[in-house]
């Protein structure tokens, strides 16, 4: 595979650098951040770690809409695209790989915020939409101290523009866009922020926005149930909408009370997977008719689903009073989570190959529904000072009531009646007919956390900082699990219900220090602790284990609590009075416990097998300049090495499923680079600002699981369809890609006017490696969006 190298494509952008023009209104000093990363407001050059943020203003510029856009210029925060809502992020390395829909008991490992409250919730973290959000906070590292469990290596924060007082205000955004070899997509977005008096304003945000597919899905012939039969086109379509509603109500100077709703739906016609292998449609079948897919196609026999209905109402409260500033935090989450995945060629290669069953059976529709219910509700009271002073501090109390309900239902009509085995269902199975899988399990998890920061400025130079926090947390949970799947030959000791429960404490503190060297340049250095929450795995879909059962069944329990010790070096340094800023990270992370997301062979089941010791080890830079009025550009990078540090072996001594130390941490590459650089300049007698974006980033190669390091590199071959080959080989490892954004827009005091092409090169990238029961029933990747050409036109009022 041929890359753009990426100082060539940075010369590209640059090459136009040189026009004479300026915009008068510009002035030629970066915008000044300000971040609420330590609970109180700071400018981000002042705060001693690593934190990076992308403000509105950037993001406009840049097209950044979500958090996979965004991340595309932060150093060291690696996105895991799975489909809109489905993301996962890994920040610095630190990373066990890809959690599975079907691991409800897995936490994450970065915080993700809105404003105050917490939304995150392990793979299905939130796609907000980004439109009229204020700003983007990454802090880097573990934020145990403040932000509590799932800030294991770091928190992102979306914070959204208040209601203001003083006027009122509004926006009104269309955008529409075509892909290569795909369909189209349209938007509509729009605010508006009314004051009602001097003390009372509200701010509303509303949007929709259908996605254009671009993964073709060949489909059978139902006639003759071959696979050579209808191709239907973009099938990975769908859309977005959503709105926000907030209140800002000041009766004093001193009170402050801002409640807010937020809703957003997600509605996914199918997944940006491109197959590889699939059992049931490959070259090398000599019963059937041989397929080959081509790239951006997939097999499917019926339509995939993602459904994503996310609302949460939160009420913030602030009172100021002796220099001092208490305030309440109440947040509940309600999400409903429905994905629909086509298992038909992962319950063909058990009917069709374990039970012999003919074609006609093994080919009938499987859809697996996977459904996620939460309820969350949190609570969090802070008093902090509120002066400038050199004595800074802040203590906090939080506790979390967490219910998650998920579910498993695998139909497939007709499968009974036309069955030829003798596996049955048992008596008084929970599971209907034709129902050859159904699980539920219901959760609660339970935390109670204290927590203090305090920082002090020993001399008009040195600053340290101490904080800590203390959990105690609980989970329990009930596992029903029934059908001929989940309880295969074992008639006489079926348990429909298996309880389980799991508790834990534990201290996470940091240590700050910051020392000013001058105005410009400082120094800062810190040791802080991060946890992840343990957590139960499932038990083993035993039945279709085979000789699996005995290698897999020591890790399907309770499993502990991850931690990360990182310890960090940086400076910050202003460059030529405001017009530059150059931030510099050096980090070791110790990590304790990783919890390594195993597939379990056969079994159709996935554990988590707790890694004794791992590290990260890394550098980080940031350089953002604006040279003239008309010029700014900036780039990041990373170089991360993410190794295991000790093995997992099986009950015979053999390593399990490539947690082997030495081995690369999945999900998260060595190197990372991204550059962007913005031209301003004159319109139609400078009566509009032109400017032309461009962004370029560079992702190295990574791996999706730890299993995919298993050097055999091969799988025996199923026996569906007689294959002329008896073992499949296959190649997990994720290409590097590099990939180019271009914006060109007009502006005045009302109107915004951006072409924009993303993915300029309409590079193939490879995001993720899919597989279905170890490899053998399906292979495929998913794969970002080709070369995409759009227009956004905002009015602001």
């Amino acid at each position: 595979r041929k890359h753009l190298p990426l100082a060539a494509a940075i010369a590209a952008i640059s090459a136009s650098y040189t026009s004479p023009g300026i915009a008068q209104n510009q002035q030629a000093v970066l915008e000044e951040v300000v971040v609420t990363a330590r609970k109180r407001s700071e400018t981000l050059q002042d705060v001693p770690f690593s934190i990076a943020a992308m403000t509105e203003s950037r993001m406009r510029n840049s097209g950044a809409t979500n958090l996979e856009t965004m991340a595309a210029n932060i150093a060291g925060v690696t996105i895991q695209n799975l489909g809109p809502g489905q993301s996962q992020v890994a920040i610095r390395g630190v990373s066990a790989g890809q959690i599975v829909r079907d691991q409800p008991g897995v936490k994450e490992q970065v915080g993700v915020y809105f404003d105050e409250s917490v939304i995150s919730l392990s793979l299905f973290t939130p796609d907000l939409d980004f439109y009229d959000t204020n700003r983007v906070e990454v802090l880097r590292g573990p934020q145990g101290t403040l932000f509590g469990s799932g800030s294991l290596s770091g928190t992102i924060r979306y914070i959204s523009n208040e209601p203001q007082f003083d006027a009122s205000s509004g926006s009104l955004e269309i955008g529409g866009n075509s892909i290569n070899e795909g369909s189209e997509g349209w938007s509509i977005k729009g605010h508006i922020n009314a004051p009602v008096s001097d003390k009372f304003a509200v701010r509303a945000v509303a949007y929709e926005e259908h996605f254009g597919g671009y993964i073709d899905a060949l489909q059978p012939n139902r006639a003759t149930n071959q696979p050579n039969g209808e191709t239907k086109e973009d099938v990975n379509d769908g859309k977005r909408r959503g709105f926000r509603f907030a209140i800002n109500y000041q009766p004093t100077e001193a009170l402050s009370i801002q409640p807010r709703i937020v809703w957003q739906e997600v509605d996914m016609n199918g997944f940006n997977r491109e197959d590889t292998f699939n059992i049931l449609a490959n070259p090398y079948t000599t019963s059937r008719v041989a397929v080959r897919l081509d790239e951006l196609e997939q097999f499917t026999q019926l339509e995939e689903k993602f459904v994503d209905n996310f609302r949460m109402t939160d009420l913030e409260v602030n009172y100021s009073f002796n220099e001092m500033i208490f305030t309440s935090v109440t947040s509940f989450t309600d999400r409903e989570i429905l994905v629909r995945r086509d298992a038909t060629a992962l319950t063909g290669s058990v009917t069709g190959d374990s039970f012999g069953e003919s074609e006609a059976v093994y080919t009938l529709d499987a859809p697996l529904n996977d459904t996620t219910d939460v309820e969350m509700w949190t609570q969090e009271f802070r008093l902090g000072s509120d002066n400038e002073d050199a004595f800074q501090w802040v203590i906090g109390a939080f506790y979390s009531d967490v219910k998650r309900h998920y579910a498993q239902s695998l139909i497939v009509k007709g499968y009974e009646d036309n069955k030829t085995s003798s596996f049955n269902r048992l008596p008084n199975d929970p599971a209907g007919k034709d129902e050859l899988y159904y699980s539920d399990i219901p959760y609660e998890l339970k935390q109670t956390a204290v927590f203090g920061e305090a920082s002090y400025d020993v001399t008009d130079r040195l600053n340290l900082t101490l904080g800590a926090r203390w959990y105690d947390y609980e989970e329990e949970r009930v596992f029903t699990s029934s059908g001929i799947f989940a309880h295969l030959g074992s008639a006489s000791n079926a348990s429909w219900n298996i309880p389980g429960a799991t508790e834990a404490n534990g201290i996470s503190p940091r240590l700050l220090a910051r020392y000013d060297v001058n105005d410009e340049v400082m120094l800062n250095a810190q040791v802080s602790k991060g946890f992840r929450l343990g957590g139960i795995s499932d038990p083993l879909n035993a039945g279709l284990c085979g000789s699996d059962l005995a290698r897999f069944s020591p890790f399907a329990g309770e499993f502990d609590d991850e931690t990360v010790i990182n310890y960090e070096v940086g400076t910050k340094v202003t460059l030529n009075n405001g017009k530059g800023t150059f931030n510099t990270a050096v980090f070791y992370n110790d990590i304790e416990n990783l919890q390594a997301t195993i597939d379990a062979g056969n079994c159709s089941s996935r554990v988590i097998a707790s890694v004794d010791e791992a590290h990260t080890a890394g550098i980080e830079i940031e350089l953002t300049m604006r040279p003239s009025a008309n010029f700014e550009y900036g780039f990041s990078g990373s170089f991360t090495e993410s190794k295991l540090d000790s093995d997992v072996r099986d009950p015979n001594g053999v390593i399990l499923s490539g947690a082997k130390d030495g081995n690369d941490m999945p999900t998260a590459p060595e190197l990372q680079l991204a550059a962007t650089a913005t031209y301003y300049f004159p319109l139609l007698d400078n009566t509009w600002d032109g400017y032309l974006t461009g962004v370029v980033q560079y992702v190295g190669e990574r791996w999706t699981q730890l299993a995919d390091q298993d050097n055999s590199g091969t799988r025996p071959a199923r026996g569906i369809g007689s294959p002329t080959i008896s073992t499949l080989n296959y190649d997990p490892e994720l290409d590097a890609y590099e990939n180019v954004n271009l914006r060109f827009g007009m502006r005045n005091a009302n109107w915004d006017a951006a072409l924009y092409v993303n993915n300029a090169t309409d590079e193939r990238a490879q995001l993720s490696f899919d597989r279905e029961r170890d490899f053998t029933a399906r292979q495929g990747y998913r794969v970002n969006q080709p070369r995409t050409v759009g227009l956004a036109v905002r009015y602001d009022f």
